[in-house]
């Protein structure tokens, strides 16, 4: 079992992912948003399921630096704007298989690991 992991290492929440996984002896690979943004099309994936609005972060220092809160963007142009500034993503994104979380979601967490190891 290997589960993906975006955020950053500033990120509690990310912190958390990653604490959780290692406990359980999940391999990690973990992609440092920081180091590497996200592509498009692993960010589509999380816009199907969640719904773009989900991905964005709006309590984020670079959300408000950038001046996005009176932003009235389309999904397709804040899907360009997560590509470009990272920053601005809900934190951690998780996928395991098909299956996907943003934020922490230890639930969740815990069913993928059982189901992993069966």
């Amino acid at each position: 079992m290997e589960v993906q992991v975006f955020g950053t290492h500033k990120s509690q929440d990310t912190r958390k992912a990653l604490r959780f996984f290692s406990e359980r002896r999940v391999k990690v690979h973990f992609v440092n948003l920081t180091e590497r943004a996200a592509s498009r099309g692993e960010l589509q994936r999380f816009a199907q399921r969640f719904g773009v609005g989900a991905l964005v972060d709006r309590s984020s220092p670079r959300y408000a630096s950038l001046g996005l809160g009176s932003a009235r963007l389309d999904d397709r142009h804040w899907l360009e704007t997560l590509v470009e500034e990272p920053l601005l993503l809900m934190m951690p994104l998780v996928r395991w298989q098909q299956k996907l979380t943003i934020g922490v979601a230890p639930g969740e967490w815990t069913e993928w690991v059982r189901a992993g190891k069966t």
